[in-house]
């Protein structure tokens, strides 16, 4: 799962992100989704779950982003209102990458210092045919 803040800005600083990721950590276990990762860059989020049998995937997501922009707002991690921009990324993995992928996750920071999520993203949906909704 891939999501991004209101006009991609950067508006989570690292100790804003920290407790983001550590929300919807708890969050997901309390909504009994099984989130195996997750990292809050500046301006996107990575979340690699195990997609429960009674959710939809746009469910998921509305609980995810509905619930932690409640959150972050209502605990003021940030100066002024925080939103999530419209849409999002989701996209399967198979049992065997999904190491793979938790570890890609996990080295996040080190990855964007090379590429920016905007260029990655491109490159993404130019390998796997996929069109880009940029609005």
């Amino acid at each position: 799962m891939i999501w991004t803040t209101l006009d991609r800005e950067p508006m989570l600083n690292k100790p804003a992100a920290a407790k983001a990721s550590r929300f919807l950590s708890n969050y997901s276990k309390e909504k009994g989704i099984y989130l195996k990762i997750n990292y809050f860059n500046a301006e996107h989020v990575h979340a690699l779950i195990d997609l429960p049998t009674n959710k939809c995937i746009e469910e998921v997501f509305q609980l995810f982003k509905g619930g932690s922009s409640y959150w972050i707002n209502e605990n003021k991690l940030l100066r002024g209102k925080f939103a999530w921009g419209r849409g999002y990324g989701a996209f399967s993995v198979s049992h065997s990458d999904v190491e793979r992928v938790a570890a890609y996750i996990a080295t996040q920071e080190e990855h964007h210092r090379k590429r920016t999520f905007t260029d990655e993203f491109q490159i993404f949906v130019k390998k796997y045919g996929l069109e880009w909704h940029d609005e």
